[in-house]
């Protein structure tokens, strides 16, 4: 293949910069995989770096394809690969310095690849490994999660909430989870234990205190968070770095998380997904030319789960 369909941008700015075109198709260097797409994943970093947020933290060159949530099939093998083979079928977090997925093809590097689960499709496959990877190092690496903890998750629904709440649960912890009425019932069948309107409650004045809050909205969100962790608790941000000041006051730990690659630990969210103790959710699939909607529709919030781009 020459060339191929993708989704990029040549600017910065709002979803009507995303181009649907043909581009050079790329092509594996040493350590690299070529992946033939079948579906990929939005996540809200995506139109964060359309937008040009992220500019000083990852020094993008334009044009760029965005999108790093895939599952797909190894299409061509670079050198010096030990662990895969053409034909496997996988999933992957890549790196986000790197064109992303929304496209037909994309190169990443072995070490960042995993075997996608075998007992889901590509669709609900590429909804895992963004989000999965996030909940995972925010409430194990970063937290400390044990079993038998108290752990608030914020936007419980979403597509990082939705999956902290089922590794919570599967560690034995006590989860208590914010949402709009709507996704109570759906949240409660995850296995929440307590579960908070935000439309209506001031989360601080319902939760008794928690040994760690998984902040996925920064802001007041965040601020008020302080106050129901219990001294020494901690407070894990993937929205914005908490101020260590702040968390001395209240005598408590902080943590921001940015989500690293890590195919060790897809093999083990891949290994949860196969013995049905972890589900990926997925509310809406578009066909990859478009691409805009998904990422107005994430930009707006309030998606269950995610929105997937269906390539193949």
């Amino acid at each position: 293949m020459k060339t191929m369909q993708a989704v990029c941008f040549y600017s910065y700015g709002g979803p009507e910069v995303l181009v649907y075109e043909k581009i050079p198709c790329p092509h594996p260097g040493e350590g690299e995989v070529l992946v033939r797409v079948h579906a990929a994943g939005i996540n809200p970093v995506d139109w964060k770096v359309r937008r040009g947020l992220l500019q000083e933290t990852l020094h993008h060159t334009l044009p760029l394809v965005p999108g790093w949530d895939v599952s797909g099939v190894v299409a061509q093998l670079g050198t010096g690969l030990t662990r895969l083979k053409v034909g496997d079928a996988v999933y992957s977090r890549p790196d986000i310095s790197r064109d992303g997925a929304y496209a037909e093809f994309i190169v990443i590097r072995e070490a960042e690849v995993a075997l996608k689960p075998r007992s889901v499709d590509h669709l609900h496959a590429a909804a895992l490994p963004l989000s999965g990877l996030t909940a995972w190092q925010a409430l194990f690496g970063a937290g400390g999660l044990t079993a038998g903890q108290r752990v608030l998750i914020h936007a419980a629904a979403g597509g990082v909430g939705s999956l902290a709440v089922q590794l919570a649960k599967g560690k034995g912890a006590y989860v208590i989870g914010t949402a709009s009425a709507g996704n109570h019932d759906f949240l409660r069948r995850l296995g929440v234990d307590q579960v908070i309107d935000y439309q209506t409650v001031r989360f601080e004045s319902a939760v008794q205190p928690v040994d760690l809050v998984l902040d996925t909205q920064g802001g007041d969100v965040q601020a008020r968070s302080w106050s129901v962790l219990k001294p020494g608790g901690i407070l894990v941000s993937i929205a914005s770095p908490p101020a260590p000041e702040l968390a001395a006051r209240h005598r408590v730990r902080q943590a921001f998380v940015f989500t690293e690659p890590n195919a060790g630990q897809l093999a083990e969210i891949a290994a949860l997904v196969d013995a049905e103790k972890l589900k990926a959710i997925v509310e809406t699939i578009l066909p990859l030319s478009d691409a805009t909607r998904g990422q107005e529709l994430s930009e707006r919030g309030h998606v269950r789960g995610k929105v997937v781009l269906r390539v193949v």
